[in-house]
């Protein structure tokens, strides 16, 4: 199948010998949010990840959890967020992460469309297992949304083969077996996942859940095309950093994962 615009995008710049850099915001955390996304696309981020917030983010640790509640608190919904998005022009790609209910609600094929819409590229589901994601597969692929599926340590070969084949814009790896949330080092499964997934496809690798400094996010890098950082951003937006402090912590992930390796 033919590499969506997403896929393509990173595929570029990792063929031109980039570390793909992809930070999170949760939409709705502050009335600014938005400007936490536009400071990450200065800073050099490869593509955007936005969270949807929902009541019950059973993959979320406490840091994003608060973030989702403070959004919720706030009155935010799914569609309004949508509607913020909607000629936003952020100014890297947009990928929304949310949960089953949020999307099953409005139903795959509705909320794809309104997905593409609003100029969204892609789409990550963490609650819902490859068993069950045919039919969303389907809307997504219709609507023109690179749904990202999700590779864990203890995924089965026969397993993760199935996923990198039909997992779009990229395959996201999961570092540890656990929630989302700050670490004070790499997991060790981090490389063997990413070593894993790189020999049975071509498409991006990108590694996540508890990768928070720069020293991390190269370390991943050295096994994956890629990182992404949530949890430790979402802490700093809490303790109510600027998004000029949070594009600079961005820039910084970004200027170590620039440096030449050895």
């Amino acid at each position: 199948m033919t590499a969506g615009p997403l896929e393509a995008h990173l595929r570029g710049r990792r063929d031109a010998g980039r570390a793909l850099l992809v930070p999170y915001v949760t939409g709705g955390v502050t009335a600014d949010w938005l400007d936490y996304a536009r400071a990450y696309a200065k800073a050099g981020a490869d593509a955007i990840e936005i969270g949807l917030p929902f009541s019950d983010p059973m993959l979320d640790g406490g840091t994003i959890q608060e973030a989702s509640d403070r959004a919720l608190s706030r009155g935010v919904t799914p569609g309004g967020l949508l509607e913020e998005l909607s000629g936003a022009n952020v100014g890297a790609p947009l990928i929304i992460m949310t949960y089953g209910n949020v999307v099953y609600r409005a139903g795959p094929e509705e909320f794809c469309k309104r997905l593409a819409e609003v100029g969204v590229a892609g789409l990550i589901m963490p609650d819902v297992p490859y068993d069950e994601v045919r039919g969303l597969s389907g809307a997504a692929l219709a609507a023109g949304i690179e749904l990202v599926l999700l590779a864990a340590p203890s995924t089965t070969a026969s397993r993760l083969e199935r996923i990198a084949a039909e997992s779009r814009g990229f395959v996201y790896g999961v570092t540890v077996m656990g929630t989302t949330g700050e670490r004070g080092a790499l997991a060790e499964s981090a490389g063997s996942v990413a070593v894993r997934l790189r020999e049975l496809t071509t498409k991006p690798v990108l590694m996540g859940f508890g990768i928070s400094t720069p020293a991390q996010a190269v370390e991943a890098a050295a096994h994956a095309d890629g990182v992404i950082v949530a949890s430790a951003l979402m802490r700093r937006v809490i303790e109510g950093a600027t998004p000029a402090e949070l594009g600079a912590d961005v820039l910084a992930i970004r200027q170590a994962l620039d440096v030449p390796q050895g």
